[in-house]
């Protein structure tokens, strides 16, 4: 992992995605902080560098796709396939619901089935918008090579994330990088 791009990152989401003050989260659960890491990978400093670090990820485990749960997936997908490691990809997403036109797929992008996919989300903390993505790549025949998150906020999602693919997880930053002396560490 380049020293310099996990910096970058760490840097830009503590800047402008790190919110301290209550949030309810997907999950139901309510914590003092908010990592809306989007907020950082939409920006350009943020945007490449979580591309170079997903697309060496990628190249590690010897996946050809990337993607994961729409919408969180999208970002850190696009920003892999942006950078010059990433040429080799091609980016994808899964549905939450089935389109009810079209061909009514699940899984959108240029995959097929058997290619080895790397499951990007952006913030973790159950894990489980990702486990149902993971279900659904595997209905449709996908490979899961491994699974990275730009944030892992180290509430259990990791685990469950892992179990579900049967592959290697990992986080490009935790929330520990973030902000170690948040209140409930």
């Amino acid at each position: 992992m380049s020293r310099a791009a996990r910096q970058t990152l760490i840097a830009e989401l503590r800047e402008h995605a790190l919110v301290i003050g209550e949030v309810t989260l997907s999950s139901g659960r309510t914590a003092s902080y908010y990592v809306d890491a989007r907020r950082a990978l939409l920006r350009p400093a943020g945007f490449l560098a979580a591309g170079e670090l997903i697309a060496a990820a990628a190249g590690e485990v010897g996946a050809v796709a990337v993607g994961g749960p729409a919408t969180a997936a999208i970002p850190p997908t696009c920003a892999a396939l942006a950078v010059p490691a990433g040429d080799r990809l091609v980016g994808f997403f899964v549905r939450g619901e089935r389109k009810e036109h079209g061909l009514q797929r699940w899984v959108e992008g240029p995959v097929e089935a058997g290619m080895r996919c790397l499951v990007v989300e952006d913030t973790v903390t159950t894990g489980g918008s990702t486990v149902r993505a993971i279900r659904r790549m595997r209905e449709e025949g996908l490979e899961i090579a491994g699974a990275v998150c730009v944030v892992d906020r180290l509430a259990g999602g990791g685990d469950a994330i892992a179990g579900a693919a049967g592959a290697p997880f990992r986080a490009l930053v935790t929330i520990d990088d973030l902000y170690p002396e948040r209140p409930d560490r």
